[in-house]
């Protein structure tokens, strides 16, 4: 009796570990450096036209310079809400108004507020490479369930060996993105 060949989807691994490293790109964006990024105010809603809305879908966000991002309302009567909003987002800056302009001065980052914002960044690492341990895990026990349908030593090494090198990517990857992260956070 012949078996047909046990297929393990390492594309469905792959991309969930994809998922993991999209979510750690996100959250590191959100992270406040020293430089000005446009990305600051994108966790930041605002009550407009009855429901909430993104500060990028009342205004175009601009960085003109390293320590400066600029959002120019687009609608006069939203400015108020937009600067109220930024206020008590807690993101630490005090926006100052200018017409329909409004801008927000990047503080310097102090060495304990850097520090404190690496600790937060490898605490962010971290959590994206225990999901992807736990995409490794899924693949594993895909593998252990195909011994039981007779997957064959030499095809079990295989699979085992291609979900590794995947997670392993995976993780190195992670790494470099947290130790670019750290180093921006650190640059004075």
């Amino acid at each position: 009796m012949a078996h047909e060949e046990i297929e393990i989807d390492t594309d469905d691994l792959q991309r969930r570990m994809d998922g993991a490293m999209t979510a750690l790109k996100h959250e590191f964006a959100s992270l406040r450096t020293g430089r000005a990024s446009a990305s600051i105010v994108d966790p930041i809603q605002v009550e407009a036209y009855g429901q909430m809305t993104p500060i990028n879908q009342l205004g175009t966000v601009n960085v003109p310079e390293p320590r400066m991002v600029v959002i120019n309302v687009w609608d006069k009567a939203m400015v108020g809400k937009v600067e109220k909003a930024i206020r008590e987002s807690g993101i630490g800056i005090n926006p100052v108004t200018d017409g329909p302009l409004i801008r927000l001065p990047i503080p310097e980052l102090n060495e304990e507020r850097r520090k404190q914002l690496s600790k937060v960044a490898a605490g962010y690492a971290e959590n994206a490479k225990i999901a992807i341990r736990n995409v490794r895990r899924d693949g594993m026990d895909q593998i252990k369930k195909a011994k039981a349908a007779g997957m064959s030593e030499d095809d079990q090494k295989m699979w085992a060996d291609e979900v590794q090198e995947i997670t392993d990517k995976a993780i190195a990857a992670v790494d470099k993105a947290l130790e670019v992260k750290q180093a921006e956070i650190m640059q004075v």
